[in-house]
């Protein structure tokens, strides 16, 4: 059963503010920021997930929102649009955020519901369909930076569906959710772990039996340092596939927090690029700002002996004196991305890594009992992050296939 199409606008809570965006001119800009206050609503916020990401805000002052801000403001329960940049990404400020207001930025809109007319739920679903997101590229409305307007957001057409089965068809995608979001706090945490112990281990150096182990020259009896180019391959050759289709992974697939890549913008070409890796490679983005964001993968998703290709501003790292978890932790720590970020050269907006920085950043190899015990940890960690990330792979398929048939109404509810 189909249903008929409303206006977006008439399942707002009111006229006036329950669909707005940010603020216009210089009203807000990078020198607005103080360390704490109201936060600030970004495009990086909104990464793919329901929920909006509030690890990753900039704050303003009480005082600024309220002389200049009041009416760009969104609260709990409200549903975040991108309005420039990345069109088709939507999130929901939970009830149990951590803030109960906030500013949406330049690029950002919001709406509140009426809770008598809609469920924010059902509304951020419906906006995560295939067929809306598909509409809200349609209506970009520039040739330079993809942007829709606030008039295009109020007419945009909905299905409207009698509030019972809203929330019920949002009772049923949110299941799938829920598991999903248990799965990536899993991952984060086991993530955290793994990094902690490299910190203890390679750069506090509290390995196991360190008590009596004697510190020659700040280094452990034993050990060496090795320069990064010699303790790792960096961008290892890796065999083409000139007969079909090769798997590409785009800068957009890497995470700026963790190791588990985006496969859902993965794609196939009939060639492959220069940059070729498999399991076990880690991804280290070489310009900017992808690098000073953190972006950084871990490879760990093809079948085994299979090679992808992948962006040509990517460098690829492997272990060669070391195991490839140490690697990644590696490319993790803050000493790590620094000392390349310092070796950048280029014009404004595409400075680039230059290879020559692997030369002059040491690791610390330990000796082989002491590698073999750090890889008998950290490989059951990996592997789980890996488990965990393919049943999210396949709850996030199942909930796909689920959703445009809940929202035609081919599936009853």
């Amino acid at each position: 059963m189909s249903h008929k199409a409303v206006k977006l606008a008439s399942l707002a809570a009111n006229e006036k503010y329950s669909i707005i965006g940010g603020p216009f001119g210089s009203k807000l800009t990078s020198v607005d920021y103080v360390e704490n206050g109201i936060p600030v609503i970004r495009g990086s916020n909104l990464n793919g997930g329901r929920y909006l990401d509030e690890r990753e805000f900039v704050f303003v002052s009480a005082q600024k929102m309220r002389e200049d801000l009041f009416g760009n403001l969104a609260h709990r329960g409200d549903v975040v649009f991108t309005q420039r940049g990345t069109l088709g990404q939507t999130a929901l400020i939970p009830q149990n955020a951590c803030y109960e207001v906030y500013v949406i930025s330049q690029s950002q809109m919001k709406l509140t519901v009426d809770p008598k007319k809609a469920d924010p739920r059902y509304i951020y679903y419906y906006f995560s369909s295939r067929e809306a997101v598909q509409k809200i590229l349609n209506q970009n409305s520039s040739s330079g930076v993809p942007h829709i307007n606030l008039t295009s957001l109020r007419n945009f057409l909905v299905p409207e569906v009698p509030l019972h089965e809203q929330r019920n068809i949002a009772d049923i995608l949110s299941a799938y959710d829920d598991l999903i979001e248990n799965n990536r706090r899993r991952i984060a945490l086991l993530e955290e772990a793994a990094r902690l112990l490299y910190r203890e281990w390679f750069v506090h150096f509290r390995f196991p039996g360190h008590e009596h182990v004697k510190i020659t020259d700040g280094l452990p009896e034993g050990w060496q340092r090795l320069p990064v180019s010699e303790a790792f391959e960096v961008n290892p050759r890796a065999p083409r596939n000139d007969n079909g289709a090769i798997t590409y992974v785009p800068m957009a697939a890497l995470s700026e927090t963790g190791m588990v890549v985006g496969r859902n913008v993965f794609e196939k070409r009939e060639k492959s690029t220069s940059v070729r890796f498999q399991n076990g490679d880690t991804l280290f983005a070489r310009i900017t700002p992808c690098l000073e964001n953190g972006k950084t993968g871990f490879v760990q998703w093809f079948a085994p002996g299979e090679v992808a290709c992948g962006s040509t501003e990517f460098i690829v790292l492997r272990g060669r004196h070391v195991s490839n978890s140490f690697v990644y932790l590696t490319a993790r720590q803050p000493e790590f991305r620094e000392n390349a970020i310092k070796s950048m050269i280029g014009s404004s907006g595409r400075q680039r890594v230059q290879p020559s920085c692997f030369d002059r950043y040491e690791a610390p190899i330990p000796t082989g009992p002491i590698a073999d015990l750090f890889e008998e940890a950290t490989e059951p960690m990996f592997e789980q992050i890996s488990r965990l990330d393919q049943q999210n792979e396949n709850l996030t398929r199942a909930r796909d296939l689920l959703l445009p048939r809940l929202m035609s109404g081919e599936i009853a509810v």
